[in-house]
C-alpha cells in the first residue's frame, strides 16, 4: 500500500463536476417479477429502493458523454484545452477503442491524450489520484476525469444475490492547476490480489489463480468475503490516511464512499466514528453503479447546496481486485 500527504501534492482542484443516469427505472417491485425477493428483504439488506438502467442500445460511451455534457451546462466548462482524458471503467462499449477515445471524438477535443483505467469500483478516486499525480508532475495541466459503468450489461438477472444491487451511471469532473491553496490532502492506495476470486468477471480466461471460474462473463460476487474486506480494510485505510495527512475525523466535512451497499457503510461509520448524516451516498435510488456511484453521490451533495466551496471531502472507493483508494480533498 501507498500513502501520499499535502507534501508530495499538486496545486490540482476539482473546478466542475457532472453526472448522468438512464431514465429507464429498476424498482425492488420490478425484480420481485424476476427472482424470489421483496422489497422488504431488498431494502434491510441494501438500503435500495430502484436503480436505473441503460437501454439495449446505450453503453458506458453514452453515459460518459452525457455526464460531461451536464457537467459543461452547470459549469460552462471549456474542454478545448483538456491535455488528458481519463475514464474510470470496466464495462467499456468495446475492448478498443477506448471510452476515452470516443470522448476526444465526440467533442472534438483536439491535443489530448486519451486512455481508460479499470480499478472496478475504485476506478473515480483512482482516476482522481492519477490525474492529481500528472498535475503535480508538471506532464498534465487539465484533465477530464469520467467514471461511468453499465453494470446491467453484465449482471446476471437469475441470480438473485447481485442482481438487486446493481445499476448504471456516470460521473464526470474537471481536474485542474491552480494555486494556493492545495487542495488535495493525502492519499492511500491498498491492494489485496488473493482475493480477486471474491468478485470477478470472465474474460479470455476462465481460471485465476488456479481456480475454475464461473459466469459466462457476468459479474461473480462473493458478498460475505467482499463485506468482510470493505469493514476491516477501509476503516484501517481512513484512520491511516487522517493520521499520515494530520487530519481529525472530526475535521472531515464530507465522507463520500462506494455506495456497495448500506449496511457496508453503515459498518464503516460505526468503526470510523464518521456519522451517516456526514455522509453522502447514491445507492438508494441509483443502486450500486460501480465507478461512477461517488461521483453521483457527490453531484448530488453539490446539486443540493450541501458540498460546500472549502469543504474537506473524504472519498473512498473498494471493490474488485480487491483494490481500494482513499483521498483526502476539498472541494471548489
Amino acid at each position: 500500500m501507498t500513502y501520499h500527504t499535502s507534501e508530495s501534492l499538486s496545486h490540482a482542484h476539482i473546478t466542475a463536476i457532472g453526472s448522468y443516469v438512464p431514465e429507464r427505472k429498476l424498482t425492488n417491485a420490478d425484480l420481485e417479477q424476476l427472482v424470489d425477493t421483496n422489497d422488504e428483504w431488498i431494502v434491510k439488506r441494501t438500503g435500495m429502493h430502484e436503480r436505473r438502467i441503460a437501454r439495449e442500445d446505450e453503453f458506458t460511451s453514452h453515459l460518459a458523454i452525457a455526464a460531461v455534457e451536464h457537467m459543461i451546462a452547470a459549469f460552462q466548462t471549456d474542454l478545448s484545452n483538456v491535455d488528458l482524458i481519463l475514464v474510470a471503467t470496466h464495462t467499456p462499449d468495446l475492448p478498443f477503442p477506448s471510452v476515452a477515445c470516443q470522448l476526444q471524438a465526440h467533442f472534438n477535443i483536439p491535443h489530448t491524450g486519451a486512455l481508460d483505467l479499470n480499478a472496478t469500483c475504485a476506478g473515480f478516486p483512482y482516476a482522481i489520484h492519477l490525474a492529481n499525480g500528472l498535475i503535480a508532475g508538471g506532464a498534465h495541466r487539465k484533465i477530464l476525469v469520467v467514471a461511468a459503468d453499465t453494470m446491467s450489461k453484465i449482471t446476471d438477472y437469475t441470480d438473485r444475490s447481485t442482481c438487486i444491487l446493481f445499476g448504471d451511471g456516470a460521473g464526470a469532473v474537471i481536474i485542474e492547476s491552480k494555486p494556493e491553496p492545495k487542495a488535495f490532502l493525502g492519499s492511500r492506495l491498498g491492494t489485496d490480489g488473493t482475493g480477486g476470486i471474491h468478485v470477478y468477471r470472465t474474460g479470455l480466461a476462465d481460471t485465476l489463480n488456479g481456480q475454475s471460474l464461473e459466469g459466462n462473463s457476468k459479474l461473480v460476487q462473493n458478498g460475505r468475503e467482499v463485506y468482510r474486506f470493505a469493514v476491516t480494510q477501509i476503516p484501517q485505510g481512513i484512520k491511516e490516511l487522517t493520521e499520515a495527512a494530520g487530519v481529525s475525523i472530526d475535521d472531515i466535512d464530507w465522507f463520500i464512499p462506494h455506495s456497495a451497499n448500506l449496511r457496508i457503510i453503515e459498518a464503516m461509520n460505526e468503526r470510523t466514528g464518521i456519522s451517516r448524516e456526514k455522509t453522502l451516498i447514491s445507492l438508494d435510488y441509483f443502486g450500486n453503479t460501480s465507478a461512477a456511484s461517488i461521483p453521483l453521490a457527490l453531484d448530488l451533495g453539490v446539486k443540493s447546496g450541501q458540498v460546500k466551496p472549502g469543504d474537506l471531502l473524504l472519498l473512498y472507493g473498494f471493490g474488485g481486485g480487491l483494490t481500494h483508494c482513499g483521498l483526502l480533498v476539498r472541494w471548489g
